[in-house]
């Protein structure tokens, strides 16, 4: 039996008489006083409060005082910038520049809001005059009609007729338009949240592409016991200064044998300048025993898809089995090719193998947080859930390999549209192809940081889809896939996430809703504006979760942006003027910090020992110093902002809107309003993001 560890008795012979109080007492009076009241006191739970005095309790009160200040103060200083941009940029106009208009869709679409705009103050006006006069007739969600003898003046008169006329025939209108929204939107909800139920289940199951055993070993014992296929690798840009260096490096350091690997480097720049930089960067890499290519067409047509096309017309190009595509911002791993070609072995069907972006810059600034939080949902949810339930979702333009076969099987790129990767993924589905998508191979490529960039971008990907779907539908209903491919084609992959989405956001969030407070009959429901979108934002952040914070600026910039999206809808679907329309997404050159230093080394080596080039004649060598030379001495050009006017008007819209849904008290409906409206105003002001030149 183990000896007894009580060592009370050590304390005192009798364990149940209490010790002799002691009384501790400082001359301090910050000091608590501490009573011990027998040997186990010191050990016994303190009670928090005990030690707390009234000094102490004074300075948290101090503490959350100055806390509370601290936040009051950091919103006045919010305000008080808003307030001095909106003075700086809209009043006097300084330092930007307004928004150029091309499209006449555009045009009417701002025309549009703006006479929305101006009734809805006329209406504001009116109704807080009716509202000092005490014409109160709206009243439990119900209108109320006062008799003849009730009424008192000819103004009263009118307001009564704009009631009967607003009850009768403009509120009706507008309740049809927000059912039919509303169902819409519910629709589109359902859908998110079975693509979200299909990524939980792949996350659950553990469902991913595999690669079994080691693909490329070969029987033959006399050979290097491996056998890789013939692989090209195509990087196409145009203008891309800031970003075409750590791109050609990345590239040029992909782990696979150097006889087995091609790379081309399609130059589409039409600045002459850039052209020698990019010559002399494959010059360096080649006389480094690296096989690439450098190709400039004469005839710039097609924009990326006449790129892409003119390369694959190379006689040499035959003898290659699969090429892999990435834009000039990308840079792939070493291993990237070790990890997407293996998939292609024994699987004949398989025509592309599609990889994740990650991204270098999401923390810059806001508009890149919220961007990093749209493109996580799209390749963690859409993409994955597509590629692994379905076999087929939207090529991503770069970081994806092609079988070589399917690309021709399917016509080859075409440059019908803006949209080349999504046209070439959809007619090799119709055609039978597989897709897999690797959400574990990830692609470092840079996001936009101005606002103007991203908007131009955003153009290209909502104008693209719709002119793709006209020209391609006839095609799709001919095919001879199945039904429930065609079905999922049409519906979900363009009407509903193509059209719907932005025709739905825009009309029910920026347009209905400030009208619903200007004719309260008919009103909007309660969980429409708040329970479905922040349910569905936060659906949309759990891929990213670490993107929580930024749910209300999330859900506000969505419906910013649906301003944009649906002008770019509309004029795919109608082929206007902006559809066909390529303008290259600016870059700031973020993707390059953290090879500056290795690169600036690798440079001066360069410049300092010109033998290097080899391949490089005197004449190229004094070009290519003068334009370094140039560059360091050229002033930076200075940054201005645009005003947009269309979310400008719309911010003014929604605000009037917030007011108006004072009369009636309509407490949520005021918040949303007021929100979304800074929302619009800080977009329309270029507040957003960084200042681009």
């Amino acid at each position: 039996m183990p000896p007894s560890m009580d060592f009370s008795r050590l304390w005192g012979k009798d364990s149940s008489r209490k010790g002799t109080p002691v009384v501790v007492t400082m001359e301090n009076p910050n000091y608590s006083v501490l009573e011990i009241d027998g040997p186990d006191a010191a050990f016994r739970p303190v009670d928090k409060d005990r030690g707390k005095n009234a000094k102490q309790f004074t300075w948290v009160l101090f503490l959350k005082a100055h806390r509370a200040v601290g936040c009051l103060s950091w919103l006045g200083n919010a305000l008080w910038i808003l307030l001095g941009a909106i003075k700086k940029r809209l009043i006097f106009g300084q330092g930007v520049t307004m928004e150029n208009e091309k499209s006449g869709r555009g045009r009417f679409l701002f025309r549009t809001i703006l006479a929305f705009l101006l009734m809805s103050v006329a209406f504001l006006a009116f109704e807080v005059f009716a509202h000092f006069n005490g014409w109160h007739y709206f009243h439990n969600h119900g209108l109320h009609i006062p008799k003849t003898l009730e009424i008192k003046g000819w103004l009263h008169a009118v307001y009564v007729a704009w009631l009967e006329f607003r009850a009768g025939y403009i509120a009706p209108s507008i309740q049809f338009l927000s059912s039919f929204c509303i169902a819409l939107f519910l629709i589109q909800s359902a859908d998110r949240l079975l693509l979200c139920s299909g990524c939980f289940w792949i996350k659950y199951k553990k469902i991913k592409p595999r690669i079994e055993g080691d693909p490329f070993k070969s029987g033959d014992l006399e050979g290097s016991g491996y056998d890789y296929p013939m692989v090209l690798v195509q990087i196409p840009m145009c203008n891309e200064r800031e970003v075409y260096e750590q791109s050609i490096s990345a590239v040029c350091q992909l782990d696979w044998p150097k006889d087995r690997l091609l790379i081309q480097v399609l130059d589409d720049s039409d600045d002459e300048s850039i052209q020698w930089l990019i010559k002399g960067e494959v010059s360096k890499w080649s006389q480094k025993g690296v096989n690439i290519i450098y190709r400039h067409r004469l005839v710039r047509t097609g924009y990326k898809a006449g790129n892409l096309k003119s390369a694959m017309s190379c006689d040499y190009v035959k003898a290659y089995e699969f090429v892999a595509i990435f834009d000039a911002d990308f840079q792939p791993n070493p291993d990237f090719l070790m990890q997407t070609v293996p998939h292609f072995k024994d699987n004949p069907e398989l025509g592309l193998v599609q990889s994740r972006w990650s991204f270098v810059n999401k923390d810059e600034n806001l508009l890149t947080r919220l961007q990093n939080i749209n493109l996580c949902f799209h390749f963690e949810v859409e993409q994955q859930v597509n590629g692994i339930f379905i076999n087929f979702f939207g090529f991503n333009g770069t970081a994806g390999v092609w079988r070589i076969k399917a690309l021709e099987d399917s016509g080859g790129w075409l440059e019908r549209t803006t949209v080349e990767d999504m046209d070439i993924a959809v007619r090799a589905h119709l055609n039978g192809w597989k897709f897999i998508f690797l959400n574990d191979v990830k692609v470092l490529c840079e996001l936009p940081e101005s606002y103007e960039a991203y908007r131009k971008q955003q153009h290209r990907w909502h104008s693209g889809p719709m002119h793709l779907f006209r020209v391609c539908l006839p095609a799709i209903i001919t095919s001879k896939i199945g039904v429930w491919k065609k079905a999922n084609l049409i519906l979900l992959f363009f009407l509903l996430r193509k059209l719907i989405l932005p025709f739905y956001s825009f009309t029910l969030f920026c347009i209905i809703l400030p009208l619903t407070m200007f004719v309260p009959e008919a009103e909007l429901p309660f969980w429409v504006i708040c329970y479905v979108p922040v349910f569905m934002s936060f659906l949309n952040i759990l891929p990213s979760p670490r993107s929580f914070p930024f749910l209300v600026p999330y859900l506000l910039f969505e419906n910013t942006m649906s301003v944009t999206k649906f002008n770019a809808m509309v004029s795919g679907l109608f082929q206007l003027g902006s559809s066909y329309e390529w303008v290259v997404t600016k870059k700031a050159g973020r993707s390059s910090e953290p090879d500056l230093l290795a690169a600036a080394e690798r440079e001066t080596k360069a410049m300092n020992h010109p033998q290097l080039f080899r391949g490089a004649s005197d004449s190229e060598l004094s070009e290519l110093n003068k334009l370094k030379e140039h560059q360091e001495a050229a002033p930076k050009p200075k940054k201005t902002n645009k005003l947009y006017r269309k979310e400008l008007a719309l911010a003014f819209l929604l605000l009037t809107a917030a007011v108006r849904s004072l009369l009636s008290a309509q407490g949520v409906h005021f918040y949303f309003l007021l929100f979304q409206g800074v929302a619009f105003l800080l977009v329309g002001l270029d507040l957003i993001g960084e200042q681009m030149s």
